[in-house]
């Protein structure tokens, strides 16, 4: 089937291997961005921080999430509760900090009111002489929470979408299955190393950049050398429930080919030497491969800027033994800034008038013709 695309007022036909992409404006136009954070960052699951991060009852963090500040704490209990970090009182910030951690309690520096780590109205000056604030009704304001492969993720949306449906269904439609994620026991890895890229481009682009590897032979040299197939141009996203394989005579996911760590313990035979790489809309990368796992959270900032938490989580017993990870983690260290450069690249000629009606997809690509709809449909959609 061939694609039209309009160019200068005139409407051509493309050629069937090719698809057209969105135009230039969809990664440089504030209300597009604004729609996409009311409308898909704001109405997902968004993977927002590693609970293990946490590790205490008074641990907390503050997380972008598409126009608002979430407060996010382990409560007393043990369980982790989100909120918008907001006082019901006056408005005001209630945390400013990053993270950090509090006895029993957040108070709001402005006029005082204080709410416990469940998020209940627990103290204000002169609360006592107003008998009829009910301190449920007037504590944060809840977000909903929820903890999968050992981290939160939370949705603002007042009716969340199904979490099955739509990030577990990504990784089980990207593997082949619902169950092969759980040889990796991510919940019970440890972190070897965070790294945090500030991306000069829009957020689309880092995902286009990842579901596709038509750029591999060009930009990733180290990582054609571990993954030869990756040289043809095809990512192992196009292929449902395909891992790449190792090349011959290469040990181990290290810029140099060398051994890894040993294999994580649930890994199967059919999962052995192989990579596997999932796209989790609309802000998660996760890569799987034998000894260790890598994920990617992305914080869109503005049309061109977006922030990029990239995690290595390891067994513990490999964090404790002191072995040295750091050619593991310099392969992915690489292709990222390798990645982010081609993207911040292509965000420098968004606005540009060759680029006003977008470009082509060819066939190793057709898939994230998938993805622009998506993002489409969503920013589209009627308000719920």
């Amino acid at each position: 089937m061939s694609t039209t695309e309009t160019t200068a007022g005139i409407t051509t036909e493309l050629p069937q291997s090719l698809l057209a992409t969105l135009p230039g404006h969809y990664y440089t136009d504030p209300g597009i961005f604004a729609l996409e954070q009311a409308k898909i960052f704001e109405e997902s699951w968004f993977c927002a921080v590693r609970g293990a991060d946490l590790p205490s009852p008074g641990a907390f963090q503050t997380v972008q999430v598409g126009r608002e500040s979430v407060l996010i704490a382990r409560g007393r209990d043990g369980a982790l509760n989100a909120f918008l970090n907001v006082c019901r009182h006056r408005g005001a910030r209630l945390c400013t900090a990053e993270s950090g951690a509090v006895k029993r309690s957040f108070q709001c520096p402005y006029h005082a009111w204080t709410y416990g780590l469940d998020g209940k109205l627990i103290a204000a000056p002169n609360l006592t002489g107003m008998p009829d604030i009910d301190r449920t009704e007037y504590g944060l304001t809840r977000v909903h929470l929820r903890e999968w492969l050992g981290y939160a993720w939370v949705c603002l949306a007042d009716r969340p979408p199904s979490f099955a449906d739509t990030v577990m269904a990504d990784v089980s439609g990207r593997l082949g299955g619902p169950g092969e994620i759980d040889a990796y026991r991510i919940d019970e890895l440890g972190l070897g190393q965070r790294i945090e890229y500030d991306v000069r481009a829009n957020w689309k682009q880092i995902i286009e950049n990842f579901m596709e590897c038509y750029h591999c032979a060009t930009i990733h040299p180290e990582l054609t050398e571990v993954l030869p197939e990756f040289a043809d141009g095809f990512a192992a996203q196009y292929y449902v429930g395909h891992g790449a394989e190792f090349g011959e005579g290469v040990q181990g996911f290290t810029v140099d080919g060398s051994a890894g760590a040993d294999r994580l313990p649930g890994v199967g035979e059919h999962q052995d030497r192989r990579y596997y790489a999932i796209t989790v809309r609309p802000q998660v990368f996760v890569n799987l491969v034998p000894d260790h796992v890598i994920l990617h959270r992305m914080f869109p900032l503005a049309p061109d800027r977006t922030l990029v938490q990239c995690d290595w989580l390891y067994l513990p017993e490999v964090l404790e033994s002191g072995r040295d990870l750091s050619r593991s983690i310099e392969l992915f260290d690489r292709v990222n800034q390798q990645d982010f450069d081609a993207c911040e690249r292509c965000q420098l000629t968004m606005d540009s008038r060759a680029y006003a009606n977008g470009g082509v997809l060819v066939p190793s690509e057709h898939h994230i013709g998938e993805f622009h709809d998506w993002v489409r449909a969503k920013i589209d959609a009627p308000d719920r």
